[in-house]
């Protein structure tokens, strides 16, 4: 698998769209709700903020051993961006692994777009031979641990910052 290859993933209503520094503006209004950072910390980003990350982002992970992908979820009937999913992918050939994440905007919630990009992520990252996919999910955060169950991974009993680490493993992608 080329690792720098990131493509759209389609799902029923969302297209998960590679992320772009001209997406800043814009997802600085649907990452500006301070109460999304109730579980993660910090405060939303500025447009300018936002911008300067999503360069970095865009442009790469440092470690040639670390691929970075990013993607605005759109919801194709309004739209208009509503959140974003990310893969950071590691190892290589039978071991390449994906720590997966998903942000959908306060105004979005509820409405199983989490879910379907989670679900959407997952099997794209499957179907080009990700044998193991994770995420970490604070233990309160029930929402998302929804979600991760709901896109096949399942809790662990490995604490990481604080957080359960759920995990997809091995088997045939």
């Amino acid at each position: 698998m080329d690792a720098s290859i990131i493509e759209v993933v389609e799902t029923g209503r969302l297209s998960l769209v590679p992320l772009a520094v001209e997406h800043a503006r814009e997802m600085a209004e649907v990452l500006g709700d301070p109460a999304l950072h109730h579980f993660t910390g910090g405060a939303p980003y500025s447009a300018h903020d936002l911008r300067a990350r999503y360069e970095r982002l865009v442009a790469g992970s440092p470690d040639p051993s670390v691929t970075w992908w990013n993607w605005v979820v759109l919801l194709r009937e309004e739209g208009r961006p509503a959140g974003t999913v990310q893969a950071t992918l590691t190892g290589s050939g039978p071991g390449l692994t994906a720590e997966v994440a998903w942000v959908i905007g306060t105004p979005w919630q509820g409405r199983g777009i989490a879910t379907e990009a989670a679900r959407g992520l997952v099997a794209w990252l499957r179907g080009r031979g990700v044998r193991t996919v994770v995420a970490h999910v604070r233990p309160d955060h029930h929402a998302s641990a929804a979600v991760a169950a709901s896109a096949g991974l399942a809790p662990t009993d490995e604490l990481h910052d604080g957080e359960i680490r759920w995990e997809l493993a091995a088997g045939p992608a």
